[in-house]
């Protein structure tokens, strides 16, 4: 029986372009939408703009604009882009919107009612010269850590540290330069602790990730605090009842957005909200960068239970997006905004390499150019397309666009291309888009070995027939792997179903042949990526930066400077002291906590040749037993060092700022133990 689906993704803020790093989760969205319609299901895809909050405000301020104007500049911009690259909502709305109104001011009403909202007096940052509260962001001054100076309010981007606002040295407005006062003010609370046990309850029936669950019961065994959840005026928001100068901060309205654009989508299609989205038998799903599962996994699941709303089925949580192995910059070109992507490169090819990296974990994604090429030409233009250009053409130079029958040697080839269907299909349905490409680009291979094979140019000229059967075989085989495709290379697969002459593509349609059958023009499919148009894209995308003046080798390296609370920069290396890292596969086979020690978990791992000890400091993120089997990459070569705790033999490698924040970076699916990795 088809499913009834409502999906969501995070809510672009509308105080900037959209870039390369938002669409990762957006393109995993729509792929996952587009593969259930095609397999039948009904799947309603609601997004909006994150509209409100001082940011905004100062942003329309310094354009000159009403922020009304400001947001609507930005939405159309916003819809743009993502058109530009196929992501397709059934509603992209914005949380300035009347529902979005009368939506918050239900859920907050009810928890008030329900006892869930508490008041009481805060301090706070205000400028005197803009009259307004300053956010945290909005105040800037010296670490009192490290001394280092221009930090923001809440936290250091030099030494990691975070303080209270008040703990800064010599804080100013970041508006107008002025010491901002601290005042009292009363704020309203959500009382988030009152839903521990069903929150908990959640978690247990699946709600999430298992890496992200184990993290939020680090921050319940911390204790659930109270949500800060209004803002004085001036501000951009909606008010809470009530009140003349207080506003529902940003975060509690933002996500209600979801359930906004919902009912606006419902209202101009006759449909009912609430039987849409509270049915039990209606599956919710909400897609999110780990950044803000803070947010997803605790306040918004226990704003919406305690309301009286459903809770979605699970919250898919992904990672962020890496260039050349590096956080975006705009000094390097690597903070790409969408626009100027789609100005130089297919935005087909950009779904297909996220699509080749991404799976169910929280893990990073890194896009290298170098592989983006290579990957593209690979598989875009030298596998599928070329299977097509191949026979196509031939088809209508010799045959005039009719397809003949097949052969047995034909049938044998499209059983082992449909005989992937399931693997396939659960791969999309779990989120692995990683092994969905494999396995698709496997099967291109079989196809392409069938035709160098048979050899159809050759075989026209002394046995037609046999060209033709052989034609026929192939172009079914494209028909097939544009099935499997499609999800991810929506445009590429109208294409292939023009030319074929086919109605839109399913899964329901992957065991049909296409025998004795009319075929349309072919035209071309896909293009070679240019290096030239990728380092074009990259030139653009840089911001302010003059040329680099040259160094005389006797100088390029000086002393580094000592500045307080920064480390020095560590001698130099070469690339050949990198190149004598040995990284290897390896399975945890167990792990414990070590004791008398916080941070540190020993594991036991398979190598391939024996096994290593290794002591982790990711204690803070990871228990125990959830490492014990999953594939890790091991620093396999590294010396041997005596701890205080045991001898570790090596490295994990992970990422991150530390304590909770630490992902373990993970090999792909079907790597073995001792596995070398390049």
């Amino acid at each position: 029986m088809p499913r009834t689906i409502v999906v969501t993704s995070a809510l672009p803020y509308a105080n900037g372009p959209i870039h390369i790093g938002h669409l990762v989760e957006y393109v995993q969205t729509d792929i996952w939408i587009r593969f259930q319609r095609m397999c039948g299901n009904r799947c309603y895809y609601f997004c909006a703009d994150d509209t409100h909050g001082t940011p905004i405000m100062i942003s329309a301020l310094k354009a000159g604009v009403a922020p009304e104007q400001f947001i609507g500049r930005i939405h159309k911009e916003h819809s743009a882009d993502f058109a530009a690259f196929h992501v397709e909502f059934d509603n992209y709305y914005t949380t300035h919107s009347p529902e979005n109104k009368a939506l918050s001011e239900l859920i907050f009403n009810r928890l008030n009612e329900a006892g869930s909202i508490a008041k009481r007096p805060v301090g706070q940052t205000y400028c005197e010269v803009d009259k307004m509260p300053l956010p945290d962001r909005y105040v800037r001054g010296t670490c009192p850590r490290c001394g280092a100076v221009d930090q923001y309010g809440d936290s250091c981007e030099v030494c990691g540290a975070t303080y209270r606002t008040i703990d800064l040295v010599q804080p100013r407005c970041s508006l107008c330069g002025t010491p901002p006062v601290f005042q009292q003010s009363e704020h309203y609370f959500f009382k988030l602790a009152d839903y521990e046990k069903q929150l908990k309850d959640l978690f247990a029936a699946g709600y999430t990730q298992k890496s992200v669950a184990n993290k939020l019961d680090e921050w319940f065994q911390a204790g659930l605090k109270d949500w800060d959840i209004s803002r004085d005026g001036p501000y951009f928001g909606f008010k809470i009842p009530g009140e003349d100068n207080k506003y529902f901060y940003v975060w509690l309205d933002a996500p209600i957005g979801y359930m906004a654009s919902a009912k606006n989508y419902c209202q101009r299609h006759g449909l009912n909200f609430d039987e849409l989205w509270n049915n039990p038998a209606h599956e919710l799903y909400h897609f999110i960068g780990k950044d803000i599962m803070y947010f997803h996994a605790l306040f918004w699941p226990a704003m919406l239970i305690g309301a009286g709303f459903k809770t979605a089925n699970k919250l898919f949580v992904h990672g962020f997006l890496t260039v050349n192995g590096e956080k975006m910059s705009k000094s390097r070109g690597t903070f790409i905004k969408a626009s100027t992507y789609a100005k130089h490169l297919d935005p087909e090819y950009l779904r297909y390499y996220y699509a080749s990296k991404l799976n169910d974990a929280v893990e990073d994604i890194d896009l290298s150019f170098q592989d983006f090429v290579g990957k593209v030409n690979s598989d875009l233009v030298g596998k599928y397309a070329n299977l097509a250009s191949r026979s196509g053409p031939m088809l209508a130079r010799q045959f005039d666009n009719r397809l003949g029958s097949l052969d047995e040697d034909g049938r044998q080839l499209l059983a082992r291309l449909t005989a992937a269907k399931d693997q396939i299909v659960e791969g999309y349905e779990s989120l692995n888009y990683a092994t969905v490409v494999r396995t698709i680009s496997a099967l291109a291979d079989d196809a392409n070995r069938y035709v160098e094979q048979n050899q159809p140019w050759a075989s026209a000229k002394t046995d037609p027939a046999k060209a033709l059967t052989t034609l026929t075989a192939v172009l079914n085989a494209v028909r097939v792997l544009t099935i499997y495709l499609k999800p991810i290379l929506p445009r590429f697969a109208q294409k292939v179903e023009k030319f074929l002459s086919v109605d839109p593509l399913r899964f329901a349609d992957v065991d049909k042949t296409l025998e004795n059958h009319q075929i349309g023009a072919f035209e071309r499919l896909f293009e070679r990526v240019d290096e030239e148009k990728v380092t074009a894209m990259v030139d653009q995308s840089k911001e302010g930066q003059a040329p680099a003046a040259a160094v005389p080798a006797a100088v390029a390296s000086p002393a580094t400077p000592v500045v307080p609370g920064i480390e020095p920069i560590k001698p130099e290396c070469t690339i050949d002291d990198f190149a004598k890292i040995d990284l290897r596969v390896a399975k945890v086979l167990s792990a414990e906590k070590v004791a008398g020690a916080d941070k540190l978990l020993h594991l036991v791992l398979d190598v391939g040749v024996g096994q290593k000890n290794v002591m982790a400091g990711i204690a803070k993120a990871y228990a125990p037993e959830s490492l014990v089997g999953r594939h890790v990459v091991l620093f396999a070569n590294l010396k041997p060092r005596q701890m205080k705790f045991g001898l570790s033999e090596g490295m994990i490698l992970a990422s991150g700022p530390g304590g909770a924040e630490v992902f373990i970076l993970a090999p792909d699916a079907g790597a073995k133990p001792g596995q070398t990795i390049r």
